[in-house]
């Protein structure tokens, strides 16, 4: 078996699949170095990770100030400074207010019953095709993407363009960076234009509860809500499409005798899908920077002030002072403790709750349906989507 796969002319080496790329064992800060060769501090422990995530002299901001070294070697939309996750204090909660309502798990709840129509949509479809089939293309892209979209009001034109957009949004700097500039503004041109339709003609689409929440909020720049609206677009969809792949690998490849339980047990299923989101990266970049505004004693080690530091959440999911089971021994038990595959502290993810719904409702309903779901590849020749900063299967062959 070739562990290369070729892009044009050069070959490059096959990637892991990202339930194998953790690595090393979580210990006190020690120095790394960013992309560009800086120095930053690296944190892995969960205790030290959490403690990063959830300090407010630990800062995003300050990132990108005009003397701070480059986090990316392209405008990507994750090192947007109008981003929410990348503001601070009272700027960060201003835009958390517009979103926050719309994702608490009891708003969440009461969206069940139609994305699990989406699903079950998806699953007839799937149903009618002849065996083999490549099930990103028939149900893990395409769910996420009808959810994002019966959620934020897009049409059909739009979704055309979501993963062009996703690709160039949260680009790993392979890409060029003025063709990434290019794709960039005519995605924040779609954003301005869409706030702007629901400003004229507001719905019950998410965008017109933000235009609505922003008003009532006040004082927040329209360059902010443009890429709150861009964020949500691209990273309401990607995000699960990755895991959902990332865990089909896994659970066809290596658990098969996992998937009967899935199935026939919603209960397990939710335990499940919590698990894979706690185990499986979303890409081979794990580490959340910040910026420390002074300085910062972390797990015994003193952060001097003006540091860059790459809390690694992965890893400390793995920390055994916490975790101390094997990590994959029993996928059906409940976590040990609180996992930080959505962050921590004030820059938790607001759509972890829809994210979980839509794990666990794609694996659980897949698996009923399909109760001889298995691959049709060896799991190690899987081509993979590359080139941005979130990683799954291109093609997943499978049949039944």
């Amino acid at each position: 078996m070739s562990d290369t796969e070729h892009t044009g002319t050069c070959p490059r080496r096959r990637p892991l699949p990202l339930h194998r790329v953790v690595t090393g064992e979580p210990g006190p800060p020690v120095p790394a170095r960013l992309p560009d060769g800086s120095p930053a501090w690296l944190v892995s422990r969960h205790r030290d990770v959490r403690h990063v995530l959830s300090d407010a002299r630990f800062r995003r901001s300050q990132l990108y100030a005009p003397d701070a070294p480059a986090l990316s070697a392209v405008p990507d939309l994750v090192n947007n400074p109008d981003l929410m996750f990348n503001q601070d204090g009272e700027d960060h909660l201003r835009l958390r207010a517009t979103l926050r309502r719309a994702f608490t798990p009891r708003a969440v709840a009461r969206w069940q019953p139609w994305i699990t129509e989406i699903v079950e949509q998806c699953l007839d479809s799937l149903e009618h095709h002849d065996p083999p089939v490549d099930i990103v293309a028939a149900y893990t892209l395409p769910l996420p993407v009808m959810v994002i979209s019966r959620l934020m009001g897009l049409d059909d034109e739009v979704r055309s363009k979501l993963r062009h957009w996703s690709e160039h949004a949260f680009s790993d700097g392979s890409h060029d960076g003025q063709e990434v500039e290019s794709v960039l503004a005519e995605f924040a041109e779609f954003g301005a234009g869409l706030l702007s339709r629901r400003r004229r003609e507001p719905g019950d689409d998410l965008i017109s509860s933000v235009v609505r929440a922003a008003d009532e909020e006040g004082g927040i720049p329209e360059a902010q809500l443009v890429q709150l609206v861009c964020g949500l677009v691209v990273g309401g969809h990607d995000s699960t499409m990755t895991m959902l792949g990332n865990s089909l690998l896994y659970l066809l490849g290596e658990r098969p005798e996992c998937w009967a339980r899935l199935g026939a047990d919603e209960s397990a299923a939710e335990a499940l899908a919590e698990r894979m989101l706690h185990l499986v990266p979303l890409g081979d970049d794990r580490g959340t920077a910040r910026h420390a505004a002074e300085d910062v004693e972390v797990g015994g080690v003193l952060i001097p002030a003006g540091s860059v530091v790459l809390a690694d959440c992965f890893l400390a999911n793995r920390d055994p002072e916490l975790f101390p089971a094997g990590p994959f021994d029993d996928l059906f038990a409940p976590l040990e403790g609180p996992g930080l595959a959505f962050g921590a502290g004030p820059h938790y993810c607001l759509g972890a709750w829809l994210a979980r719904l839509e794990l666990r409702l794609g694996l659980h309903r897949l698996a009923a349906r399909f109760p001889g779901l298995r691959l049709a590849e060896p799991m190690d020749e899987v081509s993979w989507r590359l080139g941005t900063t979130s990683r799954s299967p291109m093609r997943l062959t499978v049949t039944w």
